[in-house]
């Protein structure tokens, strides 16, 4: 480990922007960045949990309202946390809405324009003009960007058609960019899997005011994951440190990290054959002292 890293953390005396930053996997990721040593700016729809956010880390975050489908409003988040912070070496492209797995069939034949329009303009859209808003001072600083993915990015059923569509243009984003980008900034993303947050959807379909929680994690579930059932959104957060940190990434760029609880690794009789592996070995469950 690094003196610096010693004394500040993997993230120590560096500078991230993080969009849709002040909710859910997003304020978490600020919230590591922080405690990582990061200084953060906070780009966000919501002018209340901005206000928010910025009472909870005083200044230690830069809060911008705007919408990332505004190349605009991304400029203005970009030249506002470099004037507050002097530079910007993270962008965390982040933002984006769910469609509640809305299957193509039950999509309105009336709805399906603007809801094609309001998920891409968001996910992919929104992720392309953050890259360009952000490339000059990320160039500056030989910094990075991080986008965030899904296991829909990869896999089936992780959102209906218009989503999961989104996700799979996300990752060819990613690709692109790596290349394009190269050799002065680095493109990586994290592929999280399901997360309970107060991830939204489309207006399109009167689902604005839907809370991915309300609606998915509050139902009795069997077990889906590998690794876990219910991750915390804090849970992901070490991938993204680990691709902002130049000492541990560096020679990673159009990576994807597929931090998904095992998801793709299901078996095809069972989730998982581990369940009594610590009573095979006469291993306390409760015993954590090697975590």
């Amino acid at each position: 480990m690094s003196e610096r890293a010693q004394d500040y953390g993997w993230l120590g005396a560096r500078v991230a922007l993080v969009t849709g930053g002040a909710s859910g996997l997003g304020a978490a990721i600020v919230e590591r960045f922080i405690a990582e040593g990061a200084q953060v700016g906070v780009f966000d729809q919501s002018v209340t949990r901005i206000e928010a956010i910025k009472e909870r880390f005083g200044d230690r975050v830069e809060g911008i309202a705007g919408d990332v489908r505004s190349l605009a409003d991304q400029q203005h988040a970009v030249a506002m946390t470099v004037q507050r912070f002097g530079k910007l070496d993270v962008l965390v492209a982040n933002a984006g809405i769910w469609d509640y797995n809305t299957a193509l069939v039950d999509l309105p034949d009336e709805s399906i324009a603007s809801t094609f329009d309001e998920i891409i303009g968001i996910n992919v859209k929104g992720y392309l003009l953050s890259a360009k808003a952000a490339l000059p001072a990320l160039a500056r600083a030989r910094g990075c960007m991080i986008f965030t993915i899904s296991n829909a990015g990869f896999h089936a059923d992780g959102g209906g058609p218009i989503y999961t569509a989104s996700k799979h243009a996300a990752v060819g984003l990613v690709k692109q960019l790596a290349f394009e980008c190269a050799p002065h900034v680095r493109v990586n993303a994290v592929a999280p899997g399901a997360i309970p947050s107060d991830l939204r959807g489309p207006s399109a379909l009167g689902m604005q005011d839907r809370s991915i929680t309300e609606a998915f994690f509050t139902r009795p579930r069997d077990a889906v994951l590998p690794l876990s059932d219910l991750p915390t959104a804090e849970e992901y957060t070490g991938a993204y440190v680990l691709l902002a940190s130049r000492e541990n990434s560096s020679m990673a760029t159009g990576a994807i990290l597929n931090f998904d609880g095992g998801f793709a690794n299901r078996g095809v009789r069972r989730v998982r054959a581990g369940d009594d592996l610590l009573e095979r070995f006469s291993v306390d469950a409760d015993d954590h002292s090697c975590e």
